[in-house]
C-alpha cells in the first residue's frame, strides 16, 4: 500500500513517538527521585562523558568551578527573559542562592540523571532521521516535512532548556515549561504520523459526528490545564520538602492548586466516560476511534488510581512516575483520537 520511503518514515515515526515517551518515562523517574541534580553541569556529568561512580573520582574544586559556570549562564539567561519583559523572573534568577548549594555525591542519583540524558540524545537522534525521511513527502505532502523539521528545532530547544533547568537548581517554573514542550514534541510527532498514514489509507476516517470532534478537544484542552495544574502542585510539594515538612502533611499544605488539578481530573473523567458510551452507540463501533477512546478511558482511569496513591499514600515516588507518563500518554492518545475523529477524506493513489 505505501511506497518504501514512505514506509521507512512511517516506521521511524512509529519508533520516535515511542522513544519520546521513553524519554518522558525517564524525565519522570529523575523528578519522583530528586535525581535532576545527580549531574550539576550539561551536556557532561562532572565533566565526564563516562559518570563517576565513586567520590574519589569526583574533580577536584568542581563545587566553584559549576557555580562559577551556572552564574554565567544564569546571566546571560537571565538577560534573554528581560528582553521578553519579564524582569522580575530575571530578578528571581539572579539572586537565587541556591546556585550556591551543593547535594552530597550520589552515585544513583548520577546515573539516573546520566541514563534520562541518553534517552535524551536517543530522541534526538530519531527526531533527526525522521526530519531527513519526511523529505520523501515533499511534493505530496510539504507539511510533513515543515512540522518534522519544524519539530527537531523545538527538540534542540528543549535540550538548551534542560541545559537551563540545571543551571538555575531545578527552577519550578522551568521545568515546567520544560514538561510542557516534551508534549508539544510529542503531538508533532504524532501529527506527521497521522499525516503520513492518512495520506495513502483514509478507510479508518469514519466520523461524521462533530459533537465528537468537540467533546475530544474540550477534554484535551481540559487536560493541558490539568498538567499544568499539575507541576505547580509538584513545585509546591518540593517547596514543602525543603522546607523539611512531612509527607503525611503535604497534600493538607498545597491549597488552591491541588483542589483545582483535582477538580479538573474529574471533568476530564467524564468527557472521557461520556465520549466512551456516545461512540459505542453510534456507527463508531468497533473502529479505531472507539478503540483510542476505549484507551483514553482506560488511562484517565490508571491516572485517577496513581492519583489517589499519591494523596492517600503520602506521594511515594513511584506512584509519581506512573502520574506524569500516563498523563503524557493520555495527551498523547487523545490528541490521535482528536486527529482520526475528523472527516474522511480522499486517500492518494497507492500506486508508487
Amino acid at each position: 500500500m505505501y511506497p518504501a520511503a514512505e514506509k521507512r518514515f512511517i516506521r521511524i515515526n512509529k519508533i520516535t513517538i515511542f522513544v519520546l515517551f521513553l524519554v518522558i518515562t525517564a524525565g519522570g523517574v529523575v523528578r519522583s527521585t530528586g535525581s535532576g541534580m545527580g549531574c550539576p553541569d550539561w551536556p557532561k556529568c562532572f565533566n565526564r562523558i563516562i559518570p563517576p561512580t565513586d567520590v574519589s573520582q569526583l574533580p577536584e574544586g568542581f563545587e566553584q568551578h559549576y557555580v562559577e559556570g551556572r552564574i554565567k549562564k544564569n546571566e546571560r539567561f537571565a538577560k534573554m527573559i528581560e528582553a521578553f519583559g519579564y524582569s522580575h523572573l530575571a530578578d528571581q534568577i539572579r539572586h537565587d542562592e541556591t546556585i550556591h548549594e551543593h547535594e552530597e555525591f550520589n552515585a544513583v542519583k548520577t546515573w539516573t540523571e546520566y541514563i534520562n540524558r541518553l534517552t535524551g540524545v536517543l530522541a534526538g537522534f530519531s527526531m533527526l532521521f525522521t526530519a531527513i525521511y519526511s523529505f520523501t513527502y515533499w511534493k505530496k505532502k510539504k507539511a510533513i516535512v515543515i512540522w518534522s523539521v519544524l519539530n527537531l528545532i523545538v527538540v534542540v530547544i528543549q535540550a538548551w532548556l534542560g541545559s537551563i533547568v540545571v543551571s538555575t537548581n531545578l527552577t519550578p517554573w522551568v521545568i515546567t515549561i520544560h514538561m510542557l514542550l516534551a508534549l508539544v514534541i510529542v503531538c508533532f510527532a504524532i501529527q506527521t504520523y497521522y499525516w503520513a498514514i492518512k495520506l495513502r489509507d483514509t478507510s479508518f476516517m469514519k466520523n461524521t459526528n462533530k459533537g465528537f470532534t468537540w467533546i475530544t478537544l474540550i477534554s484535551l484542552a481540559i487536560l493541558v490545564i490539568q498538567v499544568v495544574f499539575g507541576t505547580d502542585v509538584r513545585e509546591i510539594i518540593d517547596h514543602l520538602n525543603q522546607q523539611g515538612i512531612q509527607r503525611s502533611e503535604w497534600i493538607d499544605s498545597i491549597g488552591l492548586p491541588y483542589i483545582t488539578h483535582r477538580f479538573l481530573a474529574y471533568v476530564t473523567l467524564a468527557l472521557s466516560v461520556f465520549l466512551y458510551f456516545k461512540i459505542r452507540s453510534s456507527e463508531l463501533i468497533n473502529t479505531l476511534q472507539f478503540k483510542y477512546a476505549k484507551i483514553s478511558l482506560v488511562l484517565v482511569c490508571i491516572q485517577m488510581l496513581s492519583g489517589i496513591i499519591l494523596a492517600r499514600f503520602h506521594v511515594p515516588a513511584v506512584a509519581q512516575t506512573v502520574h506524569l507518563v500516563i498523563a503524557s500518554l493520555l495527551v498523547g492518545s487523545q490528541y490521535y483520537l482528536l486527529l482520526i475523529l475528523n472527516k474522511p477524506e480522499k486517500a492518494l493513489s497507492t500506486m508508487v
